[in-house]
Parts: C-alpha cells; sequence; structure tokens
C-alpha cells in the first residue's frame, strides 16, 4: 500500500465537513475532513471517537465544558459523552471510529 497524502486528500474534499475515510483498522474508519470555522451541532456516539488535529484549531465542547486543541493535539471522546464543535474550528482533522 502507498502513503496517503492527508493534506492533499482534504484539500480535494468538496465542501468542509465531508469527510474522506482514508483506511480502516479492524472496525475502525480513520477519516479525514477540513474545518470552514462554522458550529456542528451536540451529537454522541456509542463508542469512542479519536480527534486529531493537524493544522488549525478545534474548539470542542465535551458535555458542556470547552476543549480548545490545537495543531498536534489530539483528544478522545468517550462513548456515550455529548460533544460538540463550537464556531472559529479551522483547519485539517483527522477522525478515528467504529462505523455505525
Amino acid at each position: 500500500m502507498n502513503g496517503i497524502d492527508v493534506a492533499g486528500a482534504a484539500a480535494a474534499l468538496p465542501r468542509a465537513w465531508s469527510s474522506q475515510v482514508l483506511g480502516r483498522v479492524g472496525p475502525a474508519a480513520v477519516k479525514v475532513l477540513r474545518m470552514d470555522g462554522l458550529p456542528l451541532a451536540e451529537e454522541r456516539h456509542e463508542h469512542a471517537e479519536v480527534l486529531l488535529v493537524l493544522d488549525g484549531r478545534l474548539e470542542l465542547v465535551v458535555d458542556g465544558v470547552a476543549v480548545p486543541v490545537g495543531p498536534g493535539g489530539l483528544y478522545v471522546v468517550p462513548a456515550g459523552v455529548p460533544h460538540a464543535v463550537a464556531a472559529g474550528s479551522r483547519g485539517t482533522l483527522v477522525i478515528v471510529e467504529a462505523d455505525a
């Protein structure tokens, strides 16, 4: 398998907040997306979710608490915990999550 240009994959996405699956690890999908400054509504998942900021900044809100994640930062959202993205999040985000 060839290496993956993650930044290139994110730049090629048709719009912000649409993700592309880059690969799989067991039952988990590794996805990339671009953040564009707009907020995303609160959600929760059955499984934990890993959020890795490659560049930019993720303005994460976890269970009502602001959790900013900067470039190179990683945050694991526990299963079942409500989380949202506040306005101002920009850059490239990699998500590792179990398929729904």
